[in-house]
């Protein structure tokens, strides 16, 4: 198999992992299957880094979104529960859209806590 059909084939792990977690918007267990895929192919040695990258963004976007969720939930009682909860919502679409849009331009991602900019890896 070239290099290219191997970075193709695992381009669309990572970018079916984008699409699960917009699935777990409505079927949230599906999120945890979406985080299990990033980790299992994160760290297979054939994967080329600007997909590593991608696999690292995913993991930490399911960390991140599920704090984002619990401490929403816990203060639902309260406006600032809400306001976290719509937070969650609008950040976890942009960054699978941006990382979908990446996949597409095969460029890896960077983004810590809040950002999800794009970078060209040579």
């Amino acid at each position: 198999m070239e290099s290219n059909d191997t970075e193709r084939i695992n381009g669309n792990y990572a970018k079916a992992v984008y699409i699960i977690y917009l699935l777990g918007l409505l079927f949230p267990i599906t999120a945890l299957i979406g985080l299990i895929i990033a980790i299992i192919k994160r760290g297979e040695i054939d994967s080329p880094a600007w997909l590593e990258q991608h696999y690292r963004f995913q993991i930490q976007t399911f960390w991140f979104g599920l704090i984002y969720l619990l401490v929403g939930f816990f203060f639902t009682a309260f406006i600032i529960g809400w306001l976290i909860l719509c937070w969650w919502l609008i950040w976890l679409i942009i960054r699978s859209v941006k990382g979908l849009n990446a996949i597409d331009k095969q460029v890896g991602i960077r983004g810590g806590f809040f950002s999800s900019g794009t970078e060209i890896l040579i």
